[in-house]
């Protein structure tokens, strides 16, 4: 038996170590170079390496069908080759292109590493970019930006190359490459640069570009030209060079807004359960079990390796002993010299993934922090990055060998470099909101002063939204926008939690002239689980500092992060209520925004989608491609529509009809589809607190029409005379009522999910309805089996009038509702006006 040496340039991956041809191996074993304790045969042997680095390929006989994980092609015969660290599989005629490096070596290979954001994986077969076999059930996880799925357990290896979607303060970049990520390609993708497959759903085959959609073999996309224009989605993506986030402090999930509310619990660490269910054999006389765990994160979910040591053996001598077999790995190069003074800093590995290289103001965008240790060095013109790296190894040799003691695989992938150290201003933007809504800049700025304690030299109101209840703040220290930032989230005002955002600050004057990027808002909670398939769709095929979680932090930090883009488009994803939403709070800001009427598509994810369906977007999203969804908006045509302003003016109303004081302050809500009072209004009433009860069970569009209907069906024996209990008056001129029981206002010719309620036939009384006329048309029904008659198409309403200005006067309490959203409304006078400028 010869002493094996330590491993060369490699680091610990799912599969074990790579090595360098003719190292040593244990026949038995096989898997990893440690010393020869089992007592067995060593030999040396020199595995087949292709033009790729790290592989570790031996030819193995194959016992079921497989197939080429660099071609896709299926491996006639019985011989294949199988790389021992990441379980690559290839023909022999394959070698020779191989290009693609083996997993244990893509983390040495990436310059500026970015952390991974994960969250739970979707339920469509996906392979692991790690061990590359299929990621089944629970334990699965998947990036919440970039195309990286992976198992849990194989999550700490994963390489931190997700998307570099800004720069940070103290970057520049020249040149835009692509962002290629292997596998987990449809299964009729081809190759750009030979045309054929390149996809596969059996294998973890072919490559594809993050930003722009190029696909291509492993082996040919050497041949595609490096620079990246962004594909078919360039007109309305933001360049990542637009974007700009000063971001440490910050971990990558705050920077994207991207909630942290799953569960992990059941996702990761079954191999952590079976570590605790597992009882350790009891140890030979004289020695002891050691846990080994790897890395912060293995530590964090008690996940570890029990190894055998002698009793007698110190912990200093455990230490000292791991480290002489692999501290040589612990060097990385660094940059060229650089002139004048700088800095340079020592990045640990932190949840396993490599921390970005930033250095001057510390890690930027997708790093978790960690303690770093650093030092200043002078540099001169004579000095070189093997000088200044010889003077700061020696310097920081208290502060690496305490590293190491936290983790051999940290130590492994520390890297050093170098960087002029800049005097630049730090701006970090934040957006506090929930505050008391309608107060002026001054209360504004003592609320914020008494419960959040700012320091008031490092931090100006930079922007205030009145009727938001929400301000903008200019930070111009890291750790006192971190505190800012996470005391908001613990901090109550009138018996509501404050939200705080991080906002990036978007370069308008470096968009090209073609460009008009897309705000898109997206709500998770609406249309089951689709909502959130769709925001991480988006934040794949776009910028994510340009796609909004509407249920985190509402309308208003997309628009404010867009305030001063000349030109933009809206896509709005979600139901009739969340397209409400999204207009009135646009209708608020809407002078504070360089583009004031910015067009507005729909993605229709409720249950009605009544807007969605007149302006042709569909009657509900049924999992289209999100590609060829915002191609359509690229290509949708501009049309105009009314919106409209509802005065509720609650006065106790006697039976002559005057009026004896005010029961309410009055209110004001916007209205786009229609407003409903009477039986209409109660069935949606039933229906919306049903929901609230137990909002669980509505998670489908069918069986919110399901309750819908058992609602509508308890109403069948309700009477209303609504002829007695309104006046309505048209265009100033009174109205009689006929025996209705139910009074629409219609804006769109779509109600109720796409019942047409003023019908086609023609009439010389009233023109044909339109979304732009300046006109309400104005409809009763006369019950629930009315109504139920006009959904199925069998009726249509009762026509009452057409009108620009209409003014109700209502002598008792009745349900009310606009656009889907219902309460009672006590009596006194209801005014419908034009909201201004059409949208």
């Amino acid at each position: 038996a010869a002493a094996p040496p330590s491993p060369v340039g490699g680091c610990l991956s799912a599969g074990g170590f790579s090595r360098d041809p003719g190292s040593f191996f244990c026949v038995h074993h096989n898997r990893n170079p440690s010393p020869p304790s089992c007592g067995r045969t060593w030999r040396t042997r020199t595995p087949r390496t292709g033009s790729a680095p790290g592989h570790c390929l031996r030819r193995v006989t194959l016992t079921k069908p497989t197939f080429c994980h660099s071609c896709s092609d299926f491996i006639w015969g019985l011989v294949g080759f199988l790389c021992e660290v990441c379980n690559f599989m290839c023909h022999e005629k394959c070698l020779k292109t191989l290009r693609w490096p083996c997993s244990c070596m893509t983390p040495a290979a990436v310059r500026v590493p970015v952390a991974h954001c994960f969250g739970p994986a979707g339920q469509k077969k996906r392979f692991c970019c790690v061990c590359r076999k299929p990621t089944e059930g629970n334990a699965a996880l998947r990036c919440e930006v970039c195309e990286l799925h992976v198992h849990a357990d194989c999550a700490v290896f994963s390489c931190a190359d997700c998307r570099s979607s800004h720069l940070d303060g103290t970057l520049e970049q020249d040149t835009f490459h692509h962002h290629w990520r292997e596998g987990n390609l449809a299964s009729a993708a081809r190759c750009d640069v030979c045309r054929r497959s390149c996809g596969s759903s059996d294998v973890l085959a072919g490559i594809r570009c993050e930003w722009c959609g190029v696909t291509s073999h492993a082996a040919c996309y050497l041949s595609v030209p490096p620079e990246c224009i962004l594909g078919r989605l360039r007109c309305m993506m933001l360049h990542p060079a637009c974007v700009r986030l000063d971001c440490r402090n910050f971990s990558k999930m705050h920077n994207y807004r991207i909630t942290e509310s799953w569960d992990n619990s059941d996702d990761v660490d079954q191999s952590a359960a079976a570590s605790k269910e597992v009882q350790p054999t009891a140890p030979e006389s004289g020695k002891q079990l050691l846990k080994v765990f790897d890395g912060d994160d293995a530590l964090k979910r008690d996940c570890f390796r029990l190894v055998s040591i002698m009793r007698a053996t110190k912990n200093e001598e455990v230490v000292r002993g791991r480290l002489a077999a692999e501290g040589q790995t612990t060097r990385r190069r660094g940059h060229q010299g650089v002139r004048g003074p700088a800095q340079v800093r020592l990045h640990p590995l932190s949840r396993g993934s490599l921390v970005p290289a930033q250095l001057v103001n510390g890690p930027p965008a997708g790093c978790f922090r960690s303690g770093a240790a650093f030092i200043s060095v002078s540099v001169s013109k004579a000095s070189t990055a093997a000088s200044v790296l010889t003077e700061v190894l020696s310097l920081l040799h208290r502060q690496v060998t305490s590293l190491f003691y936290v983790s051999v695989r940290q130590m492994n992938q520390t890297r050093f470099y170098l960087v002029e150290n800049r005097k630049r201003a730090v701006q970090v933007s934040l957006l506090i909101g929930g505050l008391t809504p309608l107060l002026t800049k001054d209360e504004y700025v003592q609320l914020i002063q008494d419960q959040l304690s700012i320091k008031s030299h490092l931090v100006t109101v930079s922007h205030v939204y009145t009727s938001q209840g929400a301000v903008a703040l200019q930070v111009a220290c890291f750790s006192e926008a971190e505190r800012i930032y996470m005391l908001a989230k613990d901090t109550t005002a009138n018996n509501k939690t404050l939200t705080s955002l991080v906002i990036p600050d978007i370069a308008h004057g470096e968009l090209g002239a073609d460009v008009c990027p897309l705000l898109v808002f997206v709500n998770p909670k609406s249309g089951g689980m689709k909502g959130r398939e769709l925001l991480y769709s988006f934040r794949k095929l776009l910028n994510p500092h340009q796609v909004f979680d509407i249920s985190n932090g509402g309308p208003l930090a997309g628009l404010h992060t867009f305030r001063e883009v000349p030109r933009f488009r809206v896509l709005v994803c979600g139901g009739d209520g969340t397209m409400g939403w999204v207009l009135g709070v646009l209708e608020a800001v809407r002078h504070k925004l360089v583009c004031r009427e910015p067009p507005i598509g729909i993605v229709p994810l409720g249950t009605g989608n009544d807007l969605a369906r007149v302006l042709r977007w569909g009657a509900g999203f049924s999992g289209e491609d999100p590609h060829h969804i915002l191609v359509s908006v690229d290509e949708a045509d501009e049309v105009l529509m009314d919106r409209w302003t509802i005065l509720l003016d609650a006065q106790d109303i006697s039976e002559d009809g005057k009026d004896n004081g005010f029961l309410e302050p009055p209110k004001i809500v916007q209205m786009n589809n229609y407003f409903g009072l009477g039986i209409d209004a109660e069935v949606s009433l039933d229906f919306h607190q049903a929901r609230e009860d137990d909002p669980d069970k509505f998670t489908s569009r069918f069986h919110n029409k399901g309750v819908y209907v058992k609602v509508g069906l308890q109403k069948i024996s309700c009477t209303r005379s609504l002829h007695k209990e309104l006046q309505l008056q048209v265009d100033a001129q009174n109205v009689p009522l006929p025996h209705i029981e139910g009074l629409i206002f219609l804006n769109i010719p779509s109600w109720g999910s796409g019942a047409d309620l003023w019908g086609s036939e023609v009439d010389v009384r009233h023109g044909k309805p339109r979304i732009d006329d300046g006109l309400l048309e104005v409809v009763g029904v006369t019950g629930v089996v009315h109504m139920g008659q006009v959904q199925s198409g069998l009726r249509s309403g009762i026509r009452i009038a057409q009108g620009n200005y209409i003014r109700l006067t209502v002598s008792k309490p009745i349900p009310v509702q606009v656009d889907g959203e219902p309460w009672i409304q006590p009596p006194g006078h209801i005014i419908i006006s034009a909201a201004g400028p059409k949208v």
